[in-house]
């Protein structure tokens, strides 16, 4: 059983892996968990070896084709999402607190995570129900042809440190309704908020081998999941460059892919655009997650007649943000998530300076006194950016705002689509006609129109060119994780020909 996420600080709880309905313990060394708030160790976790990767995997295996889960109806297997989701709506502020200790992100924020986690799963509980195949016309006669769609098996769920229990839904739910059995690795950053999920699934009657954990570094851990033979799909989320690597192993092994990768987002404001709700939408789009997004509009496009106007309302907006404890209902952004990320965030606000941008607001660690050890990091804004900077082409994955000025439409359009990348972007005007106009020109996966990073379960989500291949959520998810079969049947009312079977 996992700790309560209030216990004492000087408990340093250790745990195994979650294979087979039960914690079992790994070959491997332990790893520290730290809480960024206070750089206190609080937890330790197996880094899998290859070893215990296999026996995770192969009990996966296992389960998908003995026992209870291969008898489970689509209608067994919805039940079973709806009582998942109500016992972790049960459980939502100690999954909405492990979280926080995990990765320092605002309770407020993983509080309402948790709380959408239920409809997630009543929501592919649905799905699971829906005809997914076809009867087909053909131009033969004698001949009945149909379709079904058949879960491919054992699914590796690889899952980031900022949302991890939200990301691992986006899998688990279509995964588990499509029949699927899954093995999870969470980030070494944040595992034990998902080695919790897997109990509650356990507990709420999932078959043993359904849905395993194993935790531990991207090496040998992550590498062993994705390379086992055993495993007929990966969908990760996270790095782009994680993600190449990811699907050039996978296919070697000729394993289906989801990737769900990093941003350079822009969020481009117009000349006649309503200025106060524009900038809350900037402001939520770069500091809401300390920036730890992948959807985060760091890039933020401003026609010039607003340019000097937002850059200052911006600036100031950045400085009045209140940094602190994540549990304080009363902070506003929290820590970055762990001693790496701190540094790569300094760090790229030190080449931002070197390469010319204008510091305009932040640009140094924040100090909350009464957590001196923390990650902390004021919001940070820079000025008279050019998108040629690395602080516009490469994700920082922190609280860093680039703001670039553009002449018109066509200009931002060609600044916005000036990156590897396409995941998201925003867009801020008071004209339908431009809204939609530009909406059409982007090369991106999501377009927020006078609004900003707003997500569904009932829609797709999944980027353009580096941001990644295949879409989460929505019912196109369902079919990321289904394989297609075609079966023929003779009604014994056409005539054989041996030597023309398309006869």
């Amino acid at each position: 059983m996992i700790p309560s996420p209030d216990s004492a600080a000087d408990s340093v709880a250790e745990h195994g892996l979650f294979v087979d309905n039960a914690h079992v313990p790994a070959h491997g060394t332990l790893l520290d968990v730290t809480d960024p708030a206070t750089s206190d160790v609080w937890a330790r976790v197996p880094d899998a070896t290859g070893a215990d990767v296999d026996l995770a995997v192969t009990a996966a295996r296992r389960a998908f084709t003995e026992g209870a889960w291969p008898t489970w109806r689509a209608a067994d297997r919805a039940r079973f999402l709806i009582r998942f989701g109500e016992a972790i709506a049960d459980h939502a502020d100690e999954l909405a607190r492990l979280q926080v200790r995990e990765n320092g992100k605002l309770l407020r924020e993983m509080a309402g995570q948790v709380r959408l986690l239920p409809e997630y799963f009543t929501y592919y509980a649905g799905l699971a129900q829906l005809p997914t195949g076809t009867t087909n016309p053909l131009h033969v006669t004698g001949m009945v042809n149909y379709t079904v769609r058949e879960p491919l098996g054992v699914v590796a769920a690889i899952t980031p440190w900022n949302s991890p229990l939200l990301l691992l839904a986006w899998k688990l739910g279509p995964a588990l309704a499509a029949g699927n059995t899954v093995v999870a690795k969470p980030s070494e950053i944040t595992p034990v908020s998902t080695l919790r999920l897997a109990e509650l699934a356990a507990e709420c009657g999932l078959p043993p081998g359904v849905f395993n954990v194993v935790t531990g570094l991207g090496s040998p851990c992550g590498t062993a999941l994705v390379e086992h033979p055993l495993v007929d799909k990966v969908a990760f989320t996270g790095a782009t460059e994680t993600g190449r690597a990811i699907a050039a192993a996978a296919g070697h092994g000729l394993k289906r892919v989801s990737l769900e990768l990093g941003g350079k987002s822009p969020n481009i404001v117009f000349s006649d655009a309503d200025l106060p709700a524009a900038l809350n939408g900037l402001v939520a789009g770069i500091f809401g997650a300390s920036g730890q997004t992948c959807m985060a509009g760091s890039r933020i496009l401003v026609q010039r007649e607003l340019y000097d106007e937002v850059v200052q309302r911006l600036a100031e907006r950045a400085e009045a943000i209140r940094v602190g404890d994540p549990t304080d209902p009363a902070t506003q952004m929290g820590t970055v998530a762990s001693p790496a990320q701190y540094d790569k965030v300094l760090r790229y606000i030190e080449i931002a300076q070197r390469d010319g941008a204008r510091l305009v607001a932040g640009g140094v660690p924040a100090k909350v006194p009464a957590l001196p050890a923390g990650l902390f990091v004021r919001p940070t804004v820079f000025a008279d950016v050019t998108n040629d900077m690395r602080i516009a082409r490469e994700e920082v994955f922190g609280p860093v705002a680039a703001v670039i000025p553009f002449r018109d439409e066509d200009d931002a359009v060609r600044i916005a689509n000036d990156t590897p990348f396409g995941l998201a972007a925003g867009v801020w005007t008071g004209s339908v006609q431009r809204a939609h106009r530009v909406a059409a020109r982007l090369r991106a996966g999501t377009v927020w129109l006078n609004n900003y990073r707003k997500t569904s379960y009932a829609t797709p989500f999944g980027g353009f060119g580096h941001s990644g291949l295949g879409r989460e959520n929505g019912p196109d998810a369902l079919r990321e994780y289904t394989e297609e079969k075609s079966v023929w049947v003779d009604t014994g009312q056409g005539v054989a020909d041996p030597f023309n079977p398309r006869a």
